[in-house]
């Protein structure tokens, strides 16, 4: 591992890139049944060029912490790839895209359409223990629909009065839904969907040059409040991507750790703009092997603000 890591040291440049162009996700169609926290809808424009710059082109994407799985989604519904993985570690969102994807999702699109969402509704389900992975996925949406931020994590609160005084029924949209889960249901036979540890399916994947990785772990900072899995040992995932032999796009909150272990492993990195659920413009940390794409000109959900001030230093 040390020799690899030396000879992408002395071979590769690391790019720090600040982009002033914020996507408006507005434009974005959002195809994911899931208010998902750290979501990467705003990602996808980027997601879109850099799979448009790889050759030869990937046949499928794997998405080792899927979550809601927007880019995932995006990637095979733009026919950017031929087939998607999903791996999630958590039960309850894992049970969502095992209902969807191994053929129940028609039933739960339908059970959320016919669902009369209330407080009273709302807490005699979620009181209930899951009996299988169906009350499971149902339970799931509808908490992370009714709670603040989409979190499903151990401890957060349902929405107050949410847009407009509507309060937990603000983001509620039923017919929505069905119409996400059936789209999703249509594509079912190009997707798959793997419960288990994210590091450990690039470990035993990384073999598969057809393969594109997008990486998007729990991050450093706000990892624990969002999520119920959000202890990860970034060395031992920075070591796995090191080993894949196509490409991957790794994204993480802008933390030093983070930068350090990226100039360890020879890995470029490129600093772009996200809106937080505030609407405040932060910064995320893209990491990969070939951050070129990402100089390119904007595409066209970005809104130009400004042009990219761009630094480039060769690492040691």
């Amino acid at each position: 591992m040390k020799k690899i890591a030396t000879h992408r040291r002395s071979s590769v440049k690391r790019v720090t890139t600040l982009m002033a162009q914020v996507v408006n996700v507005a434009t974005v169609i959002h195809r994911s049944p899931f208010r998902y926290p750290g979501g990467k809808t705003w990602l996808v424009p980027r997601i879109r060029q850099w799979l448009k710059s790889l050759s030869p082109a990937p046949h499928e994407l794997a998405e080792p912490f899927a979550g809601g799985g927007i880019v995932s989604l995006s990637a095979l519904f733009e026919n950017l790839v031929s087939k998607i993985v999903l791996v999630e570690k958590d039960v309850d969102v894992g049970a969502v895209w095992k209902v969807i994807l191994n053929g129940d999702g028609a039933r739960l699109a339908n059970q959320i359409l016919g669902f009369g969402l209330t407080n009273e509704s709302a807490k005699t389900l979620l009181a209930a223990t899951p009996t299988d992975d169906f009350t499971r996925a149902f339970a799931t949406i509808v908490r992370n629909r009714i709670q603040r931020g989409g979190i499903i994590a151990p401890g957060a609160s349902w929405l107050n009065k949410g847009e407009n005084n509507k309060g937990i029924l603000s983001r509620w949209y039923p017919e929505t839904l069905k119409k996400r889960i059936d789209a999703i249901v249509g594509r079912r036979a190009d997707a798959a969907f793997i419960q288990g540890d994210g590091i450990e399916f690039i470990r035993y994947n990384a073999h598969r040059s057809e393969t594109a990785f997008f990486i998007d772990p729990p991050y450093t900072v706000a990892g624990r409040r969002l999520y119920a899995f959000s202890e990860l040992d970034h060395k031992r995932l920075f070591k796995a991507a090191a080993t894949i032999k196509g490409d991957f796009l790794m994204t993480y909150d802008d933390a030093e750790e983070i930068r350090n272990l990226a100039k360890e492993f020879g890995f470029q990195t490129a600093l772009v703009p996200m809106k937080n659920t505030h609407h405040e413009i932060m910064q995320e940390l893209l990491v990969g092997k070939n951050l070129a794409w990402v100089t390119s000109p904007a595409p066209s959900e970005v809104s130009r603000e400004s042009q990219p001030q761009i630094s480039a230093a060769a690492t040691g």
